[in-house]
Order: C-alpha cells, then sequence, then structure tokens
C-alpha cells in the first residue's frame, strides 16, 4: 500500500512534450527505462568513479555505482511506502552528467569554465536529459516527467544562488520549483548515493592496497562489524570476511536511514508529495549519531584514498588532459568533429558550452585517446 505522501505516477505534473500514456506502464516506469536504454547510461560503464578505467576491473564505474543506488534506493523506498520506479529513475541519472576522471574531471572543467558560468555535474544531468539525447522524432532528451526531472535537478536539496546555466536555461521553460525540496522518493535516491560510495570506496580502497583492514578496524560503524563477522566465523578466509563486515555495515546504514526517516515522516503531517516538497527539511536522514559517524569515514577515506600518493598522481594527469583538450578546442574550434564545430558556431560563451558538452559526454578512454591524437607530434599517429 503507498504512503499517503507518495508520488503517485497516475496524478504526475506530465512532460513538457505531451505524448498520452502507456497501456502497459507507468510514467515513471517509463522514464526509467528511457533512462537505461540512453546513451549517456551506457557511457556510464566507461567513466570513473575513484579509480581511472585501466587500473582495474574489480573498481567501481560509474554505471556500477548508479546500478547501487538504485537497487538501495528501491529497498529504502519499498520499506517506507514510496513509489520504486521515480526512486530508481532519479537513482540511475543522478551521475549522467560527470565528466571523464570523475570529479577531478569536474573540477578540471568547472575551471575551464569559469568565464562561462562554470561547469556542474548535476546540471549537465539534466541537460543531457533534456536536450543532448537525440534519439527521438518528436522532441531533443528524453522528455521525463515533471517529478523525475525536479530529482535530477534538486535531489540534494533546494537549489539557491546563482544558477548553473544548463540549469537556469531548462527551468525558464519548464518551471521546476528550484526553491523547495524534492520528493521523498529523490530524497531516498540521494541518500541512497551517499550509503553506496560510503560503502564501495571502503572496498576499493581496501582492494587497491590504499589501506588495510587493521586501519579501517578502528572506525566508527566499521570496526563494529568487523568484530561482529569475527566472533560469528572465527576462521574466515580474508576475502569473505571483508565481504561479511562490509555487507553489515551498508546494513547498518540503510537500518538508520529507515529509523530515522519513519520517525520524521511520522512527525511531519504530510499528506501528500506536496507536502513533502514544502517542509522546509529533508525528511530522509541519517540519524545524527550515524551521521556522525559517517564523518569520521569520509575524513579517513579522504586522507587516505582520494589524497593517496597514487591516486593524486593520476588525477593531476586527467586534469591536464581535460584542461588541454579544452584548450585546444577552443583556440580552434574546426578540429572537433563536423556536427559538434557546426553546433560550436557563435560566441565565446556559446563555444565553450559547446566544447563543455563535448568533453563532459567522452569516456575515460575515448578523452585519453583524444588527448593523445590532440597532443602526440607523430604525425604518424
Amino acid at each position: 500500500m503507498p504512503a499517503i505522501y507518495a508520488s503517485d505516477p497516475n496524478h504526475s505534473r506530465g512532460r513538457l512534450f505531451d505524448e498520452g500514456g502507456s497501456a502497459h506502464r507507468s510514467a515513471f516506469q517509463r522514464d526509467r527505462d528511457r533512462i537505461i536504454h540512453s546513451s549517456g547510461f551506457r557511457r556510464l560503464d566507461h567513466k570513473t568513479q575513484v579509480f581511472v578505467e585501466h587500473e582495474g576491473d574489480y573498481f567501481r564505474n560509474r554505471l556500477t555505482h548508479s546500478i547501487e543506488v538504485g537497487q538501495v534506493g528501491r529497498t529504502i523506498s519499498g520499506a517506507l511506502g514510496l513509489n520504486l520506479d521515480l526512486t530508481e529513475a532519479v537513482a540511475l541519472a543522478h551521475d549522467l552528467g560527470h565528466t571523464p576522471f570523475g570529479h577531478t574531471g569536474e573540477d578540471a572543467l568547472d575551471a575551464c569554465m569559469a568565464d562561462f558560468g562554470g561547469f556542474d555535474h548535476n546540471a549537465q544531468a539534466l541537460k543531457i536529459v533534456t536536450s543532448l539525447e537525440r534519439h527521438y522524432a518528436d522532441f531533443d532528451g528524453l522528455n521525463l516527467t515533471w517529478e523525475t526531472l525536479e530529482g535530477i535537478a534538486k535531489h540534494n536539496g533546494p537549489v539557491t544562488g546563482p544558477l548553473p546555466v544548463a540549469l537556469a536555461d531548462y527551468n525558464a521553460r519548464h518551471d521546476l520549483e528550484l526553491h523547495t525540496h524534492a520528493s521523498a522518493e529523490a530524497q531516498v535516491a540521494a541518500i541512497a548515493d551517499d550509503i553506496a560510495y560510503n560503502n564501495h570506496d571502503l572496498d576499493d580502497g581496501l582492494r587497491a592496497g590504499l589501506f588495510t583492514v587493521d586501519d579501517i578496524c578502528a572506525l566508527p560503524i566499521v570496526g563494529p562489524c568487523f568484530a561482529e563477522v569475527d566472533a560469528r566465523y572465527p576462521d574466515l578466509d580474508p576475502d569473505r570476511r571483508r565481504h561479511e563486515a562490509l555487507r553489515r555495515v551498508f546494513g547498518v546504514m540503510v537500518e538508520d536511514v529507515l529509523n530515522e526517516s519513519k520517525t520524521r515522516l511520522n512527525d511531519s503531517g504530510a499528506k501528500s508529495a506536496q507536502d513533502i516538497r514544502d517542509l522546509g527539511a529533508p525528511v530522509i536522514r541519517f540519524s545524527d549519531p550515524l551521521f556522525k559517524d559517517l564523518k569520521a569515514i569520509r575524513a579517513f577515506l579522504f586522507e587516505n584514498m582520494y589524497r593517496h600518493w597514487s591516486v593524486r598522481r593520476m588525477r593531476r594527469k586527467a586534469a591536464q588532459i581535460v584542461t588541454d583538450i579544452f584548450e585546444i578546442f577552443m583556440a580552434d574550434p574546426g578540429m572537433l568533429p563536423p556536427e559538434w564545430e557546426r553546433a560550436a558556431q557563435g560566441d565565446q560563451a556559446h563555444k565553450a558550452r559547446v566544447i563543455a558538452d563535448y568533453l563532459a559526454g567522452m569516456t575515460d578512454r575515448f578523452a585519453m585517446q583524444e588527448h593523445a591524437k590532440l597532443t602526440d607530434m607523430n604525425l604518424k599517429s
């Protein structure tokens, strides 16, 4: 039975371009399916989470991360009586706007775009699903419902202050009410993202040898989970021990979100999805004690993983690749593929935004290949 404050696909605010309904799928199911079948979603398979693609097959990439976020989101939404399909649609789309090389690539492209409105991956995700995906006969983009677009734009909370250009452009055509919080389903997608990356960054860091199990056993949540596994399975081999402990870390985070969010939802008095938006505060939250523990885990990962010397070396190279490609195309847009060169015709700001769109859509592999072609002085390459 859906909760009274769950988003109802039968009462969606609709799509920018009216298409009518489907006999077999709800509006939110169609959104999810369009995202899965999009070019941008497929490209996530070769985009960095933390480690660059060639560094190993077992590390998460943006696609596997998005699938994990979708799974966690569906679990939480199901337990709270929310709409699973809307949650999954927002979860699967939340990273579509990421550049090659993860946040390093985003930071580099944002610096390149400093004079032209900057670059923001959430705004870019919205631009992809509303404009850059060009496969349908009747419209650009995927023509998603208002609720899914709202979730992509503001799953992390209201968007205030100067808006990223891509977000401002679309919002002028289709008001997403950026000053409010998003639906409970979009809030679930956001917290599922936190749960997924906190867990899998620990796993990937261990696999990469950036720190040891003994190191993370000193952390809150993690240490007790390893102790529980050791007490129950004293002779477990290291790989199974790691997996059993980290799946418990996952469970602790999910249970905490469910307990805290049920309390907040019950206390909110919300009688509709719109009431959730109008509360002025998120209702899908970690408890304060667990959030404090998570900050300790993030601080450990920041120091021992994100700032590890090997990761910093790769990040420096990645930032240089993005910067070089951007500057080369800005100096000579005639080096762009023909369709992108045509699109880039206009003033400097327009040219920069088109180049940023092209660059942001690259996978790690393609960006490295493109950089080599543009900078290798061997005329035979």
